[in-house]
């Protein structure tokens, strides 16, 4: 595990890693995960990787060697386990009890230093996780508004939508009702033209039934041609 963080040093997020080598966060991700593979090792926050100098060093290594990659990482890895055994905080080991401190100056000083970098490394924690937790509820906030917005604009819309559906529905009602009045008007208009014309047809039919009756019976009568002929067509 590391333990080489140093009193104050700051600690660098991904994305600012990436705004200080000038390149892609998706890129620092890769850079991280080759170094991983050959057995790099960095502060973690949960998952996340948290960037101290050196590791911001390494990854500048990376991004500019014309070696293969993996090259470049197994050397890097090297240097970093030789710093690590160098590095005396590791030898640190603090008593439980006050009174059985070290007296040794020296061994003090190394105590308190221990001390104090993991006391900023967990402030410079606490304060990405401050700074995320704000991020996330700005991230809520703005998804709250957006929804709320969303949601007039859509119960807006419905509304606008069923008033245009009534509408239309009340148009082509009032239109159909026209259409079937002069339907019904046509019709009656055609009914009393039928009318008329069967009894217009009913008074001929009487004419010619009448016609008929006086033609047979001056033809039953004992007259002459002249006088049958004359007296049809007197009458």
């Amino acid at each position: 595990m590391r333990h080489d963080i140093q009193a104050n040093e700051r600690s660098f997020t991904t994305k600012e890693v990436a705004e200080e080598l000038g390149i892609a966060t998706p890129t620092v991700r890769k850079y991280g995960q080759i170094l991983e593979r050959n057995g790099y090792e960095f502060f973690k926050d949960g998952d996340r990787r948290v960037f101290v100098q050196s590791d911001v060093e390494s990854l500048q290594a990376i991004r500019d060697t014309d070696r293969p990659l993996n090259d470049t990482a197994e050397d890097l890895v090297a240097e970093q386990k030789e710093r690590l055994a160098n590095y005396n905080h590791s030898d640190i080991a603090l008593p439980d009890r006050p009174d059985t401190l070290p007296q040794d100056p020296n061994q003090l000083r190394d105590a308190f230093a221990f001390l104090a970098n993991e006391l900023a490394a967990t402030r410079e924690t606490n304060l990405q996780l401050t700074q995320s937790l704000d991020e996330m509820k700005s991230t809520v906030s703005r998804l709250k508004q957006d929804h709320h917005v969303i949601s007039s604009a859509i119960g807006n819309s419905s509304q606008k939508t069923q008033s245009k559906i009534e509408k239309l529905t009340n148009e082509q009602r009032t239109y159909y009702e026209a259409l079937l009045e002069q339907e019904k008007e046509k019709s009656e208009s055609l009914q009393e033209e039928l009318k008329a014309i069967r009894e217009q047809q009913e008074k001929e039919w009487q004419q010619q039934n009448n016609f008929n009756k006086r033609l047979e019976e001056k033809i039953q009568r004992p007259q002459g041609t002249w006088g049958k002929l004359l007296s049809l067509f007197g009458k």
